[in-house]
């Protein structure tokens, strides 16, 4: 058997081993949780950042007053 036989082999059985945890409770559990940290994570940044906005907008309109 071949080196490039030997690799394409293992190629396919990791690709086999991560098809079938893909498909498990498991893995849509962590991937749902990743995404809904991600999405909180850019509510909050969204939130900093209009309130960086305001703060700056308050000091523009002290400064012209």
């Amino acid at each position: 058997m071949t080196e490039g036989t030997k690799k394409f082999l293992w190629g396919l059985a990791a690709g086999f081993a991560a098809a079938a945890f893909i498909k498990t409770d498991t893995f849509k559990k962590a991937t749902a949780k990743i995404v809904a940290g991600g999405l909180q994570l850019k509510d909050d940044a969204k939130e900093y950042f209009e309130t960086i906005k305001e703060d700056a907008e308050d000091v523009k309109a002290e400064k012209n007053a």
